[in-house]
């Protein structure tokens, strides 16, 4: 009888199992995007299915084979992406560590002692000595009822989940950084050559100023206008040595290289923004890690709501103990030695000051942050494809005026110069005119560079070629 009744709470408690309390998730609705097109699109040149799209190694986009090197440097040997790969294992063994939780506790304690009673002690026999020779087993299990386990298990997967996503972040961040640098430093590149160039033509300024004057032909005022011009173009060209080293020490260390032992060869930037594919806003979604990971961690709020929940039932356990125990060694291992006791248990706190409230209040406050941070998560993803939309656009057509300016300044400054040579124009002209060139000149060059630094945003903004598919999925978090 007593059998039957013991197997009879033993099912009422499996059965039990199966309940779980706290809400159920639903993925939180974000603001409504258009679904066939980005507002700042219009006008721009999407890449059709033949072109280059953007894929897992983005960077081979741009036909730069320095760069290409860079990058694969970088996923190599990066210390941030090392901690974000090495956090992502963390959260993986956690989800073992939790799911041990699903599964009973068995432990062993075996003992030998030697017991000698005392001969004074009351109501005894005679002092005797006896062995106590012990070998147990005790199995300990917490029957989920309410579903607590389980929520641990999930949440645990779901942080899997959202470090994985993080370490795609982290991966997507340091390879843009790392192109945009890059494409800084040709730049700056670029700039040197144009600013050298602009010097040498500068000195055979200065020496036509020179020889007119010792022809009488010109004023010294025109020799020392031609050298204020030289010198101080001189100090513009010694002035981006210094972006261009700041860009190559921020490259060294993003591919782990300490700044001292890395040099990367002056090569001025000559490529063209790719056309890059960027998809429906629909798609967005799917496309970023970060918001993959901010919507993880909202799944994960939520089963912290619903352990927070199942803090207020009874905590049941079930403990079972068994062995075999014996006064001598001859015994010890005979069918008489046998020891047994199973049963459940529950626990349950009847005050405890309003703890668990207080902790089921802060869940909910966790979820609602949560909740909020992925859907400024999903507007900053709007916000930052549209910018650079926009900004590619601008900028493209930006260039087309001025190749048309610096045509017409260096035209102009051939003409000024002409006239001074023939006696026509005061040396101011032509100083004019030298100054309008340059500028017109490195506008030319900041312009590819901030359409080339656009590109690698834009990439960035749409994901990488990343999409959601590749978190690890549920049964591969075990």
């Amino acid at each position: 009888m007593k059998t039957h009744k013991l197997i009879f709470v033993l099912l009422v408690t499996a059965l039990l199992a199966g309940c779980t309390v706290g809400p159920r998730y639903s993925r939180p609705a974000v603001a409504a995007a258009p679904m066939d097109a980005y507002k700042e699109a219009d006008g721009w040149k999407t890449a059709q299915p033949s072109d280059q799209v953007v894929r897992g190694k983005w960077w081979e986009t741009f036909g730069d084979a320095q760069l290409n090197a860079l990058e694969e440097e970088l996923t190599v040997s990066n210390q941030d992406l090392k901690i974000a790969n090495a956090r992502f294992v963390e959260a993986r063994a956690m989800v073992h560590f939790n799911r041990a939780s699903q599964f009973p506790t068995i432990s062993t304690t075996p003992g030998i002692a030697s017991l000698h009673d005392s001969a004074n002690t009351p109501y005894l026999p005679a002092t005797k000595n006896t062995g106590d020779f012990v070998l147990p087993f005790d199995l300990s299990y917490e029957l989920d009822v309410w579903g607590r386990v389980r929520r641990t298990v999930s949440a645990s997967r779901e942080e899997a989940q959202a470090s994985a996503g993080d370490l795609a972040t982290v991966n997507l961040s340091l390879h843009a950084e790392l192109a945009f640098d890059y494409f800084e430093l040709r730049s700056a590149d670029a700039q040197k050559q144009l600013l050298d160039d602009t010097v040498k033509a500068y000195r055979d300024a200065l020496q036509l100023t020179m020889n007119r004057f010792e022809g009488g032909a010109a004023p010294k005022s025109d020799v020392a206008q031609a050298q204020t011009q030289l010198n101080a173009t001189m100090v513009q060209d010694m002035d981006i040595a210094v972006q261009r080293a700041q860009f190559e020490h921020a490259i060294a260390v993003l591919i782990g290289k300490p700044p001292a032992s890395f040099n990367l060869p002056a090569s001025p930037l000559n490529l063209a923004p790719p056309d890059i594919s960027v998809g429906l806003p629909s798609q967005l979604l799917e496309r970023r890690p970060d918001i993959a990971s901010a919507e993880r961690r909202v799944a994960e709020a939520n089963d912290q709501v619903g352990i927070a929940r199942a803090a207020f039932f009874p905590t049941i356990v079930l403990s079972a103990s068994a062995g075999l125990e014996g006064d001598s060694i001859t015994n010890w291992f005979t069918w008489p030695s046998r020891f047994w006791a199973v049963g459940p248990a529950a626990a349950e706190t009847l005050f405890d000051g309003g703890r668990r409230r207080a902790t089921s209040q802060a869940a909910r406050s966790n979820y609602d942050a949560t909740v909020a941070n992925y859907r400024e998560n999903t507007l900053t993803a709007f916000q930052q494809v549209e910018d650079n939309l926009a900004a590619l656009r601008i900028l493209g057509q930006e260039a087309d005026q001025q190749r048309e300016a610096t045509a017409s300044a260096q035209e102009s400054l051939q003409i000024f110069t002409d006239r001074y040579i023939g006696g026509a124009d005061p040396y101011l002209q032509v100083l004019t005119a030298q100054t309008i060139a340059l500028q017109n000149e490195r506008n030319d060059v900041d312009i590819l560079r901030r359409r080339m630094d656009a590109s690698v945003l834009l990439i960035k903004a749409l994901g990488g070629g990343w999409t959601a598919a590749e978190l690890p999925k549920t049964a591969e978090l075990r």
